[in-house]
């Protein structure tokens, strides 16, 4: 391990310590973890850094490290300590408000892992490194980093749409999109040689954002996988369920006021209450 190198150890060590601690305390786990209300409602913002040291089993922290560890060199050999530190927190806080984002009416979503910020790291590379290749796990064959990040892009924006399964999708494309953008703003000659795989990958992934900011019904969408396991699941049946939901949560707040009063609501329970009064005016 070269001098220059600390700092990418050092991320890797804190990672390994603060998810083994969650690991063995839940306590700890759940004051950190990245949760909507936890920012909506309660302000605690260090969740959107804290959450990215947490992961939810061994295989999850393994797989992120060696993936952190395997590109970390040469960005920082290269570029220095500070720009590793900038892509890499840039790209941990940027995928987890776009999961904020997307997720902002979901009170039961909630996320941990350094996936966002490993994203960041290896899309700053190919930003950064014209011709690199990437290679999988036990795999011998490796492909252009480029491939690998249309690809990347493409997979993750469909499973944002999708919905389809407990992946953090989001955080993901937030930060694989908020690394490159960093690597290309601080170091902006890579572009002369390296733009043609820049603007595969960024185009599409800001047309999506795009439409995901300006049009939010595009993220409700009938699919296969909603038919064959949500029967009759349409977007009408989702605001129709939500609406059904958000009742049940009143009438609930509404019976626990009236057994012990409103001083038995926790200060979460008083705010829900009153963003719901909000929305039904």
């Amino acid at each position: 391990m070269a001098n220059n190198e600390i700092i990418g150890v050092l991320i890797i060590l804190i990672n390994c310590i603060f998810s083994y601690k969650g690991f063995t305390d839940r306590t700890f786990f759940e004051k950190y973890k990245f949760e909507i209300e936890k920012l909506t409602l309660d302000k605690d913002y260090k969740v959107l850094i804290t959450s990215g040291f947490l992961h939810v089993d061994w295989l999850h922290l393994l797989f992120n490290m060696l993936s952190l560890y395997a590109f970390s060199g040469p960005i920082e050999i290269i570029f220095g300590s500070g720009t590793y530190l900038l892509i890499y927190f840039a790209s941990l806080i940027g995928g987890n408000l776009l999961a904020l984002y997307i997720h902002r009416h979901h009170s039961d979503y909630s996320a941990v892992g350094a996936s966002g910020a490993v994203s960041g790291i290896i899309f700053a590379s190919i930003a950064l490194f014209p011709g690199i290749e990437i290679g999988m796990f036990g795999i011998p064959a490796h492909i252009p980093g480029w491939i690998y990040g249309v690809v990347y892009i493409l997979y993750s924006m469909y499973g944002v749409k999708s919905k389809r399964d407990n992946i953090g999708h989001e955080a993901h494309l937030g930060g694989a999109l908020i690394g490159m953008l960093t690597a290309v703003m601080l170091y902006p000659e890579s572009i002369k040689s390296n733009y043609l795989p820049v603007l595969l990958i960024l185009t599409p992934s800001l047309v999506f954002i795009y439409l995901i900011i300006t049009k939010p019904h595009f993220l409700l969408i009938d699919n296969f996988y909603f038919k064959t396991h949500k029967k009759y699941y349409s977007v009408d049946h989702k605001y129709n369920e939500e609406k059904v939901d958000r009742q049940k949560e009143i009438d609930r707040l509404l019976d626990k006021i009236s057994k012990s009063g409103i001083e038995g609501l926790t200060s979460a329970e008083r705010k829900r209450l009153e963003e719901y009064s909000k929305l039904m005016k």
